[in-house]
């Protein structure tokens, strides 16, 4: 098939932090020498911003040094943090305030503001344009194309138009060719063409696994009378007594309060249900006080990239380079991943505009110099510093582990002499039905509590009905043959949007795909017992549709 190509020098794959301050930092350094660039950046979100889902507690640090005038610049950074809470849930109704001093250092927010990273995005996004990209939202990049030398020459936009049966349907429109000197790879956490690269050029072979979490996420219109502009709530131990991870309340702007759960994807019983955790959640008196009388008004959810400098992979490759969540940048010590994603993109725009200053026909293929950069950089010693507190809370739990982690970071700096290190992948962690407890989880109240159909329809989530499946079985009778015997089949209950189901139609069991639903989380692609479900994009424009999360 022929296909339409386009030419650049720099391709970046995903219009997040990291691509978006990679698109800017590489224009500002080209218009400062008066050099030419062509950089454009695909997003496979109809709009950018439209897949951003992120707490946000923001670190402006990276942003700092990008626009040192974002404030001249109508950043919309409207909310600084005005107060940390941090509390350790008992039970369902019992909490213990905890007192900044015993808690780690790094979950302190002075100088950070509380922000929607959506639009933060967008806003990015209008700077890059501004200073020359091309930005294309609506387009997904659905194949890396390879050079014959081997190496990374670009990437292929997907078809639209092609229906379920996989034969092209009227208004058919092949896919381009988007061939670069370099591609940036910033799909963010679990990026299907970052795992191909990862998989391809043995990127991690030096690391440990990489760990997850699912993140969910909901904006709540509350009373004013309740609303604390600034506040930050930070909270761990209930209701994950299967699990480890934590809880946020966040107070934004406009009466707004962004409430979520944070569940690490480590965890045994495969009948948790990481989104029936986060609906009890909300009934707790620390939560409930706040969002009482107040009106859901969106939701959504969203793997996180959590193993930190321990798992992270070599991030060059000949032709390109991983950025941001994509690498797995995140300081989970911090719970903050944008402004680490911000600055790894800096870190390889000067790599790039060094190799193509240096020779703009033939560049160096690998750039070498861009791992000297970041093992120099604040990115990467604050990254070191943070190496023991996901593993910790791993190993030790959420009460011992956040123990150590508080006397590591606050009276060793991160600095202590060894490196504990969690080499378990998180899907391998699931034991089998028989031997874990089942988990009855109360019915939604339709007030505080929702199921997920409702909420999936406050994300917004659309795809074109008629086109193929995107969550590929690698083998489809494993749904029904290994997972549900052995694992109670736990894609019912991982996924957050209600896309997997077992449904029972005369006597006979079937697995249903509710591709529809999909919200883009990626959670079945990691969480998979049997790893043989793999996510791959949809048409472009398809997936939830957040406004400001």
């Amino acid at each position: 098939m022929e296909r339409e190509s386009m030419e650049f020098d720099v391709v970046i794959v995903g219009a997040g932090p990291a691509g978006l301050s990679t698109a800017c930092k590489l224009m500002q350094l080209a218009n400062e020498k008066d050099q030419e660039l062509m950089v454009c950046v695909v997003e496979k979100g109809s709009e950018v911003g439209a897949h951003i889902l992120s707490g946000a507690v923001f670190e402006p640090r990276s942003l700092n040094e990008l626009f040192p005038d974002w404030k001249e610049k109508g950043a919309p950074l409207n909310t600084p943090v005005t107060e940390d809470h941090i509390y350790l849930l008992n039970d369902e109704t019992s909490a213990k305030k905890l007192p900044n001093g015993i808690t780690p250092k790094t979950m302190h927010n002075d100088g950070n503001y509380i922000v929607s990273m959506g639009n933060v995005s967008r806003w990015l996004a209008e700077q890059a344009e501004q200073l020359g990209v091309e930005v294309f939202p609506g387009f997904a990049a659905s194949e890396v194309i390879y050079n014959e030398d081997g190496s990374v020459g670009g990437v292929l936009t997907g078809d639209m138009g092609v229906g379920e049966d996989g034969e092209p349907k009227d208004g058919y429109m092949p896919g381009m060719e988007l061939r670069a000197k370099y591609t940036v790879f910033a799909e963010g956490c679990r990026g299907h063409l970052g795992k191909e690269l990862i998989s391809h050029f043995k990127l991690d072979e030096d690391s440990s696994p990489q760990h997850y979490a699912i993140g969910f996420k909901e904006i709540w219109d509350i009373d004013p009378a309740k609303h604390q502009p600034g506040l930050v709530v930070h909270s761990a131990g209930w209701p994950l007594d299967d699990a480890t991870g934590g809880s946020y309340l966040y107070h934004a702007e406009d009466n707004q309060v962004f409430v979520g759960l944070i569940v690490d994807l480590n965890y045994d019983n495969p009948y948790l249900s990481p989104f029936d955790e986060f609906q009890r959640l909300k009934h707790h008196p620390v939560f409930k006080q706040y969002l009482e009388g107040g009106k859901r008004v969106s939701y959504g959810a969203r793997a996180i990239a959590k193993g930190g400098f321990n798992s992270l992979p070599k991030m060059t490759f000949p032709g390109g380079l991983l950025v941001g969540c994509e690498a797995g940048t995140l300081n989970f010590a911090k719970i903050k991943g944008n402004h680490t994603a911000m600055k790894s993109g800096m870190l390889a725009a000067e790599s790039i505009f060094e190799a193509l200053s240096e020779n703009a026909e033939t560049p160096t293929k690998e750039l070498t110099s861009f791992t000297e950069k970041f093992k120099s950089s604040w990115l990467y010693d604050e990254l070191f510093r943070s190496r023991n507190f996901g593993p910790a809370i791993h190993k030790l739990g959420n009460f011992w582990g956040g123990a150590f982690n508080t006397l590591e970071q606050n009276i060793f700096n991160g600095n202590l002499f060894f490196t504990m290190k969690d080499e378990h992948k998180d899907y391998a962690q699931l034991k089998e039905a028989k031997d874990a407890k089942e988990i009855s989880y109360p019915k939604p109240d339709g007030v505080l509590s929702f199921d997920k159909l409702s909420s999936v329809f406050l994300s917004n989530t659309n795809h074109e009905e008629d086109q193929p499946c995107h969550l590929k079985l690698k083998d489809p009778s494993i749904p029904l043959q290994v997972n549900l015997p052995k694992f109670a089949e736990p894609a019912q209950r991982y996924c957050p949007a209600g896309v997997y189901e077992v449904i029972e139609e005369q006597g006979e069991k079937r697995f249903q795909i509710n591709a529809q639903n999909c919200v883009h989380c990626k959670t079945c692609d990691i969480k998979d017992p049997s790893q043989n479900i793999k996510w791959v994009v949809p048409e472009g424009a398809g997936g939830p549709n957040y406004p400001n999360m």
